[in-house]
């Protein structure tokens, strides 16, 4: 065999040890883009409300003890309530804005008739809130208010007349609140008109 000379020797060394360097940054690099796995978690299946899926794990849901359902009125029949309330106004010449909310009193639906004021959109809501959040029409409430005033500092309430809740078996499912008639009395009218809509 032919001795190399030592340019070819150095030269062939410093190859073997690229190529040598390159496989193994190669493999610490593919190592390095690897997910780790995930550590495996074991859970009981025979748990009551739990269901196991593809994997075998088993997934727990609440037990019926420790859910609340409620009730709430649908989308349609909040609009339905407002239109009734819009248009009771709307035969006695009233211009008014009418809000519905639900029973965590989130606005579902608000009008706002032609020609009704500016500050008739919040107060509507603000009544609607205070009706369902109280069960109790507005014009009952105000009346508390001479043994505790400051139920008028609670935030989103409105202590006047124009405020009816809607309820299924004593329970407030959602508020109607109106404003824009020149009394309350005829605000709280327009609002019994809309909870009475939802009854037929």
């Amino acid at each position: 065999m032919k001795k190399l000379s030592l340019r070819a020797r150095v030269l062939t060394g410093a190859v073997a040890a690229a190529a040598l360097s390159a496989g193994t940054f190669g493999a610490m690099s593919a190592n390095a883009t690897e997910p780790a796995a995930a550590p495996a978690v074991a859970v009981k299946a025979d748990t009551p409300g739990a269901s196991t899926g593809s994997t075998g794990a088993a997934h727990a849901a609440p037990s019926s003890e420790n859910l609340q359902q409620s009730t709430h009125l649908t989308v349609a029949a909040a609009t339905r309530a407002a239109q009734a309330t819009l248009e009771a106004a709307e035969s006695e010449n009233q211009r008014i804005t009418v809000a519905v909310v639900d029973r965590n009193g989130n606005t579902v639906v608000t009008l706002r008739g032609d020609g009704a004021g500016p500050q008739s959109y919040e107060s509507a809501e603000r009544k609607a809130f205070t009706a369902v959040s109280w069960n109790a029409p507005t014009s009952e409430l105000v009346k508390r208010l001479a043994t505790a005033p400051n139920l008028k500092d609670i935030p989103g309430t409105l202590f006047l007349a124009g405020g009816a809740p809607v309820q299924v078996n004593g329970a407030p499912i959602a508020g109607i609140g109106v404003a824009g008639a020149p009394s309350g009395d005829l605000d709280e009218k327009f609002a019994q008109a809309g909870v009475a809509a939802l009854a037929k």
